[in-house]
């Protein structure tokens, strides 16, 4: 198994983003292969998927990530392509805080999940993010936690979203986004979370 691939890009296509190492240019499929550039010295964490008519390098930024998706791949009627497409929409911490709570709602948002395949997810995953320690490295209370006194609500929703693996300003753009959606309609500290995190994932 190649665990990861230390190199320089060579280039990329849409799908996928070539290094070249050790006189070798290996072709590792990406949900984003421009967040790489041309020329940069990279490693590269990989999952190999053989099959009888190809063998497929599936590439990752971070090794947690790669770890998300292979724990995807465990759940029956999630491939490859599904797992990586949802890796590509948000952190490992927001897929799991969403199994955690059984969020319907959040993983039905995410690319190729209906119902059906999100009720799979939380039943396949919910105990086996617990074995690998995945659930105890979330924040005490998570997202939906009580706003602390003395702080506003837009820093508590924030806070939420770093510790899920945003950055602070991509939490900040998308917490703004979200509470200019509500109008009007003061929403729960749970609500705005939920709607900061729908946004995040779909930059």
């Amino acid at each position: 198994m190649i665990d990861f691939i230390q190199g320089r890009v060579a280039y990329h296509t849409p799908e996928c983003v070539v290094v070249e190492a050790g006189g070798v240019g290996y072709r590792l499929h990406c949900s984003n292969p421009f967040q790489w550039e041309e020329g940069e010295a990279v490693r590269i964490f990989t999952h190999q998927v053989v099959r009888e008519d190809a063998h497929t390098l599936y590439g990752f930024s971070d090794g947690s990530v790669r770890d998300c998706f292979r724990l995807l791949l465990e759940v029956s009627g999630i491939g490859p392509k599904v797992a990586l497409a949802i890796t590509g929409a948000g952190s490992p911490a927001a897929l799991v805080e969403a199994v955690e709570r059984e969020d319907l709602r959040f993983l039905t948002q995410l690319p190729g999940i209906g119902k059906k395949t999100a009720q799979r997810l939380i039943l396949e995953l919910k105990d086996k993010l617990k074995k690998v320690g995945w659930v105890q490295t979330l924040p005490t209370g998570g997202p939906a936690a009580a706003v602390t006194p003395g702080r506003s609500a837009s820093s508590e929703v924030i806070e939420a979203l770093t510790a899920l693996g945003y950055n602070e300003d991509e939490a900040s753009l998308a917490v703004d986004e979200a509470r200019r959606g509500f109008g009007e309609k003061e929403p729960s500290l749970d609500d705005w979370i939920r709607r900061a995190l729908q946004i995040s994932m779909k930059r």
